[in-house]
């Protein structure tokens, strides 16, 4: 099975995606690179644009107009979680690691609370 190129917040964004996004473009192409995580395919870690990115209306030619952001994000969940880009991992252990340091213990917030999709995001016992 071929790697599967993620960016290391989407690990966070997966866990709570609903079928809303940017775009029903988007939308379509989160529902299907979801899907196909759901088969634990290996997935590279990085800290660039990657296969979710591909349809986002903030990608414009590999480069996100929110990089400063994202790529914050994706310090935190690399540092958090003890992986480093570049990094191949079964789709399934990212999961556990970001369910096991960041959502459990109450962390998300910290890191991307300022996201303007932080409200579909809530985790239990997280406040509104």
């Amino acid at each position: 099975m071929d790697e599967f190129l993620l960016r290391a917040h989407h690990g966070l964004c997966l866990c709570f995606f609903q079928g809303k996004g940017y775009s029903g473009e988007f939308v379509k192409n989160m529902t299907e690179k979801k899907m196909a995580l759901e088969r634990n395919p290996p997935v590279r870690l990085t800290d660039q644009t990657d296969e979710i990115c591909r349809a986002c209306p903030n990608n414009r030619s590999g480069q996100c107009l929110s990089d400063e952001k994202a790529a914050r994000y994706d310090r935190e969940v690399l540092a958090r979680c003890g992986l480093t880009p570049g990094e191949v991992l079964p789709y399934r252990e990212l999961e556990a690691r970001v369910l096991e340091t960041i959502l459990i213990p109450g962390h998300r917030e910290e890191i991307c609370g300022d996201c303007q999709w932080t409200a579909l995001c809530r985790w239990k016992g997280e406040t509104p």
